[in-house]
């Protein structure tokens, strides 16, 4: 199909202030680095979606008549010509133990032509799936129906910190706890390639899990801090909890986004740890009490899960550093990096210049991050590169409306100048300005509502050396545990959910996705930075940005591609979370719509679209089963497979039973603009991957591969 040049245009966002220009997803006119080019839109035939998208080639007639009627299917859906390999699902052995739940990040490191390892990350439960496949998969039973039953007279909620040792409640607790804390973490596989090409799983010395609560009863196997942050878990005295371990730590888990450094070892990010720990902090950074996040067992419902081992909630939001290749390695929580809601990483690593790391936090108004390391790299691919983690700078971005930025460091002499309420409320926004508490013996945060009473807090608090205690490490320590509520004090920008950053192989920029501009009850999207289409203050569907470095500190940025209906201004999708670039630059972008929230039901299914680097249409490659999100696309070094996770098919409404379907209307548009109807029929909860009704839905890790065994978008 041939589109417009303005309908390219206006889909990848391009034109008007703080959008791209001409130069498209590019950012540039640099070709690729073998100077040759790939028609991307003649590489494979778009997987089908159920609304009217500006690659699917029909006429706007033949759209209403299409589209006119749609059943979604609980499969992955992949283009004519390729496959989809399963490599690992929910239960299987790895290593000591199993594989885990809700797989995301995939970090694919490759050993010669044949070998590689692949770590997996393990984020969290999905009661419903969970409960109802567990002994099935598994194999053994799980006490959960009688925990719930235990504890309905508290409403599900306790405390266990508080509760005798005698209490036969708590080894029904503790049992339901390690099993969900053993499928949370991080796995780490071995695979090989078969005769036909394809990659397969294959049994290895370097196969393992780092679980939710490794170390609790061996101390060898608990993970280590580095960086200013272990200064705070040393101290003797501190004005909250003590959890007796100083700096060792017990586990990971809500381990989401991550990325693979220049020299092969992975980074994994401590994403949404606050469903199991507190992650208010005192103002020296010791932790809240773990009384603060009581455990809660309810029907559908499982959280609170570090309240049952007395988990000390500042040791959890870090990037996670392990060697794949080295089982025998301690695994290190880098608290140089800062403590958030980690969401992704992306490295910058150049001979004779300092280390670049840039991550996002991934909660409505949370930060973009860059740390720049105090030591230089030698060789990009040493392994003592890692060491470049342990002590830098952190810097936090403040974006303005015409473009332009800048970093803006976190440190105690970093002047209090937090955005101001208005600026929510003048574009008919109602979002607090989330600051750290102005009592400063309490911890977390504090919510302000109207301007004056934010100069009054700044009044009060000139720098971050008045809001957080300490000397030296002790004080910077302290910033980087609460480094959302700092970056919030010093004016950082809030952004629309960074999910992802990428490095543009060809231009060296940095393209961070941006799921949703949507505001929530703690904060919300600068809506000078982050608009639809229209210019609209609230944009639910996302952007993915492309971020320019310029040196000292500064940057411009531009909005690369939006998400959304076609006819809103969008390329047919929404919410983009992980991405990746091939070889020749090209954007590939699966998508995270919430299946528990009607809001998106018109895209259907989560999916993995391409965007090529010309700027034609996006074009969707796999769609994934039901009630699920398509989370980890990375590309082996050949780009001949593509890998991807499922994570939680059936999150909603657990296994499809035959019959178990609802129907939808839709009022949709086809290109010409035209509102028509849409019966969609729906299934509900999933199968997959045993595709057999009744059978419980398990997140599993696919390798997908052209059957010809050519590469995936061939020269």
């Amino acid at each position: 199909m041939t589109l417009r040049r303005r309908s390219v245009l206006s889909l990848l966002g391009l034109g008007g202030v703080g959008l791209v220009t001409a130069r498209g997803l590019s950012g540039c006119s640099a070709a690729p680095t073998d100077g040759t080019t790939v028609d991307a839109s003649q590489q494979f035939r778009p997987v089908k979606v159920p609304l009217p998208v500006d690659g699917d080639g029909l006429s706007a007639s033949q759209q209403q008549v299409v589209y006119r009627e749609v059943a979604l299917d609980d499969r992955l859906n992949v283009p004519e010509g390729f496959r989809a390999d399963l490599l690992a699902a929910w239960g299987d052995a790895l290593g000591n133990s199993r594989f885990g739940f809700n797989n995301d990040h995939l970090g694919f490191v490759q050993h010669g032509v044949d070998r590689a390892s692949m770590t997996v990350n393990f984020e969290y439960i999905s009661p419903v799936p969970w409960v109802q496949g567990f002994a099935e998969v598994v194999g053994q039973p799980l006490p959960f129906a009688a925990l719930v039953r235990d504890l309905a007279p508290v409403d599900g909620v306790i405390d266990c910190t508080a509760v005798r040792g005698n209490d036969p409640r708590l080894a029904t607790i503790r049992a339901v706890a390690d099993q969900a804390m053993t499928d949370l973490g991080i796995g780490v596989m071995t695979l090989r390639r078969d005769r036909q090409g394809a990659w397969v799983r294959l049994e290895g010395d370097q196969d393992r899990r780092i679980t939710g609560i490794i170390g609790r009863d061996e101390p060898s196997q608990r993970l280590v801090c580095t960086g200013p942050a272990a200064v705070v878990f040393q101290a003797v005295n501190r004005l909250g909890y003590d959890d007796g371990l100083a700096d060792a730590v017990i586990g990971t888990f809500a381990n989401c986004g991550g990325g693979i450094t220049p020299w092969g070892t992975v980074l994994s990010a401590e994403e949404n740890f606050q469903s199991q720990v507190p992650e208010a902090v005192y103002a020296d950074g010791s932790s809240a009490s773990p009384s603060q996040r009581p455990f809660v067992c309810r029907e559908g419902k499982l959280g609170g899960l570090g309240n049952v081992y007395g988990l000390a909630g500042n040791k959890y939001g870090w990037m996670v550093e392990l060697d794949p290749d080295r089982p025998d390695q301690v695994v290190k929580k880098h608290t140089a990096l800062g403590r958030f809601r980690h969401e992704a990483v992306a490295v910058r690593a150049q001979a004779g210049q300092p280390l670049w790391v840039y991550s996002g936090c991934d909660r409505r108004g949370g930060h973009l991050y860059r740390f720049v390391s105090a030591g230089t790299v030698r060789d990009v691919h040493d392994k003592a590169n890692s060491r470049l983690f342990e002590a830098g700078e952190l810097q936090v971005a403040r974006f303005h409306a015409d473009g332009s930025g800048e970093w803006l460091a976190l440190n105690p002499s970093a002047a209090v100048d937090p955005f101001r309420p208005s600026h929510f409320s003048e574009a008919n926004l109602n979002c607090p300005v989330e600051l750290p508490h102005r009592d400063r013996t309490q911890p977390g945060a504090e919510a302000f509502r109207d301007d004056e009473a934010v100069e009054a807090y700044c009044r009060e608090f000139s720098t971050l050396a008045d809001l957080y205690s300490g000397v030296g490490d002790a004080q910077q320590g302290a910033i980087l545990i609460d480094a959302h509520l700092a970056a919030s004090a010093i004016g950082a920008t809030p952004t629309a959910r960074p999910e992802d950053t990428k490095i543009d192989p060809i231009t060296g920029d940095l393209l961070i996705a941006f799921t949703s501009g949507a505001p929530g009850s703690s904060g919300g999207a600068d809506p000078a930075v982050f608009k639809g289409p229209k210019g609209q203050s609230s944009w639910g569907h996302g952007w993915v940005m492309r971020l320019t470095d310029q040196g000292d500190g500064a940057f411009q940025w531009a909005m690369a591609v939006t998400g959304g209906e076609p006819w809103a201004g969008g390329l047919g999708f929404t919410n983009p979370d992980n991405l990746a670039l091939d070889q020749r630059g090209n954007l590939w972008i699966v998508t995270d719509r919430s299946m528990k929230s009607s809001a998106g039901d018109v895209f259907g299914n989560n999916s993995c679209w391409l965007v090529p680097r010309d700027g034609g249409s996006a074009l969707c490659f796999a769609t994934g089963p039901m009630e699920c999100e398509v989370t980890g696309i990375c590309f082996d070094q050949q780009e001949s497979s593509l890998f991807l996770a499922v994570q939680h098919p059936g999150e909603v409404h657990g296994a499809h039973h035959k019959g178990d379907a609802e129907f939808q209307a839709h009022t949709l548009r086809d290109r010409d603009g035209t509102a028509f109807q849409q019966l969609r029929q729906v299934p509900q909860g999933s199968n997959w991957p045993a595709q057999a009704p009744g059978r419980p839905p398990r997140p599993g890790v696919v390798a997908i591969r052209r059957s010809s065994g050519q590469p995936l978008l061939e020269a």
